[in-house]
């Protein structure tokens, strides 16, 4: 199983990933932030953004493909590497999370991000109105009811 926890900068994907991996919910975990690091990849257009997820969605095809479950805490901002993701594993859980109010890291925000939650079998949490537990509850239970309707 993939879980791909996705959405603006500073709206808790990593954390929540970091969080998740106390709960052993995954094996591996893939954040956008250092996998830029590794491949010394700054390009923010569209473009390299996309591949950038691409690499990760690659990278997490591999590790599901050998058995493994992976978290991916990224910004997914364009419907095109979702599907893209999607297009190579059909066991992709989404999580979108949001937040209302500033952090302080807005001047990163993808001003073009693409969000049609209607197209998409996706987790939504406002991460501004739930603690981190209450989060985790969520996506356990996303995860666990997507797992027993695939039984």
């Amino acid at each position: 199983m993939i879980i791909a926890l996705f959405g603006q900068p500073h709206s808790g994907k990593t954390t929540l990933a970091q969080q998740l991996e106390f709960e052993e919910l995954y094996d591996f975990h893939i954040d956008g932030d250092h996998l830029r690091t590794m491949f010394k990849n700054t390009n923010y257009s569209r473009e390299g953004r996309i591949n950038n997820l691409n690499r990760a969605s690659d990278i997490a095809t591999y590790l599901h493909h050998t058995g493994n479950d992976v978290i991916l805490s990224l910004v997914y901002p364009y419907k095109e590497a979702r599907d893209y993701l999607n297009s190579l594993v059909s066991d992709v859980k989404w999580v979108y999370l949001h937040y209302t109010g500033e952090r302080g890291r807005e001047q990163f925000h993808v001003k073009d991000f693409e969000l049609d939650l209607l197209e998409e079998n996706v987790l939504s949490l406002n991460t501004s109105e739930l603690s981190i537990e209450e989060c985790v509850e969520k996506i356990q239970d996303y995860v666990n009811n997507k797992r027993s309707r695939m039984s």
